[in-house]
Parts: structure tokens; C-alpha cells; sequence
């Protein structure tokens, strides 16, 4: 039992209907529950019985919130995601590189620090509002809106790892190309040292080479080098599109395929997160395994640009730890349950045609984007599932506003299995069913709440090529 609050402290409680995956394949769940918060500590006290918990403690020593057809599940986690690319959502129907140079690459272009200012506390309350409490985010290849990027991550209170793109090849900055390379290390090293484990360690700062395409091995090496001396993350992309996979074979002829280009240049490792990863080769897959290193699933983005689908069921045989990320803006949302959906909509295609494949569950997916997340993030020991002890990173949401009817009683929540509930909101969950969602304890977003004030839209001035 948890010792009671201290005095004048209220401990905050939250009632309803808990339910976690913290094992791959397994809801657990705790019906007319509660989770009572250590408001020092902003962990997990204690879970268990609403009734019971409620008799356990002095009157007055908790705050007691929600309602019994509310449900309280660990935050979203959302693993691959891009702040400056938010506007474009939705925007060109052509394959990834074309995509990019169209549609991707002018946007972030204009990611001036005074568009950051415009964008980047909307970005952070919109992944609030969803239910998302953590990020992994690639900003854009400035080192001043970047570092504005952080600022807002700082103010929403929200747990964000995050990167300045590294590119050197190609590049749509306005440096001279001789420059591009040891200027980017430079601002990803100045960045790196300035808010790495900020904000008592809710940001953490990622080095971010885009992908193979767009750097060289210099770069590379360089990143990998900066990540192992600071003791950060490194997240690329890889293996994403057929035509981006023959431009890397072209470009690294020395390589034995795309990941051996990362392995050499030694950003394969335990603390790398890979997005995308549909066209590997077995060894590939071998070797990312072999290393620790994670992967960032993004079903919404690869449909929408008709990348591929990536096979799940290889990946994870393999062992490899395998999170869920929106990829905005080639997935057309934050909603992290709508990527949940795609992630069972895509597995279940390809068992259509080969009856190997086993599609993926609801409780699958769950996983997925809670304790896998977690632990794609480097946070597993402290954030995913409703364990006491760890930080009570939570996001309620009201279940009644998922049934139809608007919840009238056809059926009522409380008929509903655990299954049955985790599945309304992987098919109708979404932002107005957000009652709340916690970062260690504390709120970061209300149901009802405005977005924060934002500056006037800046002029296109921002930065030339």
C-alpha cells in the first residue's frame, strides 16, 4: 500500500475502467478502477479497485476525477513523426521521392524559426489532444527553429524526443555545399548539448540523418559518432520505396544493400529507430535484430504513397522491437487509432494472399503503440502500461461518446469486454473522445481546451535557397 499523502498534498486519482497491453497480444484490464498519482513523484502509487482505494484513504488526501464509463490507458506513443511537414497532410498523390521534392522538401524550406513559433505549439497541443503523450519528431535542417521546436516541447509539457534533419546531399538549405556538412554537425552538437534530458528529462534530443538518399558517409559517420558520445538516439529512414532503395544501391555501390550503407557508417545500433523498413532483405532483417535496433511502423504513410506493406510478422519474428509512428504528413493524421487500424487493415491484406500471415488484433496493436512505443522510445522501464511505479503518462478517454447513439444505452459500457473497448477506439477513436491526457501526473490537455495564442502568420521571407 502506498503511504498516505502528505499533508496538504492532494494526491490525484483517476476512476474508471483501466486497461493496458503491456505484453504483446494481451489486455489487462481492472473494471471500476482507479490509479492513484504520487503528485511528488508524478508515478503510479497505486491501481486497483475504485471502491476500494477510495476507503483506503483519508478523506480530503486524494482529488478523486472521472467516471465509471470513462477508460484510462497508458499514453499513446507516436514513433516517427515530422513537425514542419503538418500543413502538407493530405497534399500530392505521387511515390515518395517525387512526393518529397514537390510537396515536402519547399515546406520545410520555409520552416523558419518564426514559422516554428506559428506551428509548434499547435503541433504539440494537437498530439495532446489525441491522446498522445510521447514523440519521436524530425524538425527541419535550421538549428534556430529547431531549437524553438524544443522551447514548445518544453511548454507543453508533452515527452518529446527530437532531431534537426541532417542532410548534405541535395540539400534545399541555403549553405554553399562545402559547408553543409560540418555546419550540420555543428548545430546537431550545439543542439544536442543544450537540451538533451531538458525539462527534468522529457526531451531528449535525437540525431536525425533524413536517409541515405540525402546524405553522405561522412555525414553519417558523423551523426553515429555524435549519438555515441552524447548517449542519444539516431532515427532515419530506410527501406522505405523501391525507387529510393535502387538510388542508394547507385549512390553506395561499395554497399551490400541499404542497411549495410547504415551499418558501415555505424547508425545501426541499439538506441536506432528505422522508419518504414517494408523492402529488407532476410539478411537486413538479421542484422538489424542482431544490433537492438527498433523500428517505427507507419501503416497510414506507406498506404498513402503506396510504398508497400511492410511484413510485420518477419520483423517481429525476428525479434525486433516495433512501435507505431503517424509519419505526418505522408500519414494523413496524428490519430494514432487510426494507425493502429491501418497497421490491422494492412496485415490483414496480405493474408488475403498468403495464409501464413496472421493479422495482426486489437490487443496486437494496442501493444504496439503503448509498451512497444516505450520501449522504441528507450523509456519502456518507465512509461507504456499501468505498472505502479512507473510515470503516469495516461490518457483518459470517454467511451460512452464511441458507442452510437452518443451512448444511450445501446449497449452500455458496462457490457463491453476489455476487447470490445480497446476496438471502439481503434475504429472510432479520435480526438473528441479525449477527456484528458497526463504526463507524469500532470495535465497537458482537457477536453474543451483552446489551443494556445500564436503569433501572426509570418510572410513568406523565411529562408532562401
Amino acid at each position: 500500500m502506498a503511504p498516505p499523502a502528505p499533508g496538504g498534498v492532494e494526491w490525484l486519482g483517476l476512476r474508471g475502467h483501466l486497461i493496458d497491453a503491456p505484453v504483446f497480444g494481451q489486455l489487462r484490464s481492472w473494471r471500476e478502477g482507479a490509479v492513484l498519482i504520487d503528485p511528488a513523484s508524478g508515478r503510479i502509487a497505486e491501481i486497483g479497485e475504485f471502491g476500494l482505494l477510495k476507503r483506503r484513504h483519508r478523506p480530503h488526501a486524494v482529488q478523486w476525477v472521472g467516471e465509471p464509463h470513462h477508460l484510462i490507458i497508458p499514453g499513446l506513443i507516436d514513433t516517427h513523426t515530422h513537425l514542419p511537414q503538418y500543413p502538407a497532410v493530405a497534399r500530392g498523390d505521387g511515390e515518395l521521392l517525387p512526393w518529397l521534392r514537390q510537396s515536402i522538401f519547399p515546406l520545410e524550406r520555409d520552416f523558419s524559426r518564426p514559422r516554428a513559433q506559428l506551428q509548434a505549439p499547435l503541433f504539440y497541443f494537437d498530439l495532446a489532444r489525441h491522446g498522445t503523450t510521447a514523440a519521436m519528431v524530425y524538425s527541419a535542417i535550421y538549428e534556430d527553429s529547431t531549437d524553438f521546436a524544443f522551447e514548445a516541447a518544453a511548454a507543453s509539457g508533452l515527452r518529446i524526443s527530437l532531431g534537426k534533419v541532417m542532410m548534405d546531399v541535395a540539400s534545399y538549405g541555403p549553405l554553399q555545399p562545402k559547408k553543409i556538412l560540418s555546419v550540420s554537425l555543428l548545430e546537431s552538437e550545439t543542439l544536442c548539448r543544450k537540451w538533451h534530458g531538458a525539462n527534468d528529462g522529457l526531451l531528449q534530443y535525437v540525431f536525425s540523418p533524413r536517409f541515405a538518399v540525402s546524405c553522405s558517409d561522412r555525414l553519417m559517420r558523423g551523426a553515429a559518432e555524435l549519438a555515441r558520445q552524447y548517449g542519444a538516439a539516431i532515427q532515419t529512414h530506410l527501406a522505405e520505396n523501391v525507387g529510393e532503395i535502387e538510388k542508394v544501391r547507385y549512390q553506395f555501390a561499395w554497399s551490400t544493400d541499404y542497411t549495410d550503407v547504415y551499418e558501415k557508417c555505424g547508425l545501426v545500433t541499439s538506441r536506432s529507430v528505422f522508419g518504414h523498413c517494408i523492402h529488407l532483405l532476410p539478411r537486413e532483417i538479421a542484422a538489424l535484430a542482431a544490433a537492438g535496433a527498433k523500428i517505427a511502423h507507419c501503416p497510414t504513410s506507406n498506404l498513402y504513397l503506396g510504398s508497400g506493406i511492410m511484413p510485420f510478422d518477419r520483423l517481429r519474428a525476428a525479434g525486433l522491437c516495433i512501435g507505431l509512428g503517424s509519419d505526418v504528413a505522408a500519414g494523413p493524421e496524428l490519430n494514432l487509432w487510426t494507425v493502429m487500424r491501418s497497421a490491422i487493415d494492412s496485415q490483414r491484406a496480405r493474408s488475403f494472399y498468403n495464409r501464413d500471415v496472421k493479422p495482426l488484433k486489437v490487443a496486437d496493436v494496442f501493444h504496439l503503440a503503448t509498451q512497444a512505443g516505450a520501449e522504441v522510445l528507450g523509456a519502456g522501464k518507465n512509461i507504456g502500461s499501468l505498472d505502479v511505479g512507473k510515470e503516469a503518462d495516461l490518457t483518459v478517454i470517454d467511451v460512452e461518446s464511441l458507442l452510437p447513439y452518443g451512448g444511450s444505452g445501446f449497449p452500455r459500457v458496462s457490457e463491453l469486454s476489455p476487447q470490445d473497448l480497446i476496438a471502439l477506439c481503434v475504429y472510432r477513436g479520435g480526438p473528441a473522445a479525449t477527456v484528458a491526457t497526463y504526463v507524469r501526473g500532470r495535465k497537458v490537455y482537457g477536453a474543451g481546451q483552446a489551443p494556445p495564442p500564436h503569433p501572426q502568420r509570418p510572410d513568406a521571407d523565411a529562408c532562401d535557397i
